[in-house]
């Protein structure tokens, strides 16, 4: 008996509008289960498994009094979640050139090379999760 993946990570958001808006404008990203600005619950499926989900929970206001997420610069540390892509200049350079994305998200960095062996960026979401968006570098 072992653990052997991750099935979904699930983000607790203020504004489901939003963070919808945002997540299904990912390449990659389809919207399973919810995704209108009434819903409490919603589900993207990331790339072509289907074993592998981002959920959005709307948090509750009565757990919200002590946190301001209005601000896109609120820093939510809980650690981050690190996406996979095949093309991180390119996911990058799409996002930063999107004005309706641009207005949900903040970027952390440019795409750089990790020591650890990874192309990546960081930005934040609508509600000041961090995000990675990373590529294996394969060495020559």
């Amino acid at each position: 008996m072992k653990v052997y993946q991750i099935s979904a990570v699930t983000l607790m958001v203020k504004y489901m509008e939003k963070s919808c808006n945002f997540y299904s404008q990912i390449p990659g990203f389809k919207l399973e289960y919810g995704g209108t600005p009434a819903d409490t619950f919603t589900t993207f499926k990331i790339g072509n498994s289907s074993d592998t989900h981002l959920n959005l929970e709307l948090r509750n206001k009565n757990n919200d009094d002590n946190t301001n997420l209005d601000n896109l610069k609120t820093r939510i540390d809980f650690g981050r979640i690190i996406f996979h892509t095949d093309d991180v200049d390119g996911l990058y350079s799409y996002l930063k050139n999107d004005n309706n994305i641009l207005k949900l998200i903040s970027f952390e960095n440019q795409p750089k090379d990790a020591l650890w062996g990874e192309r990546f960026f960081h930005i934040r979401d609508p509600d000041g999760y961090q995000l990675s968006f990373a590529k294996p570098i394969r060495e020559t």
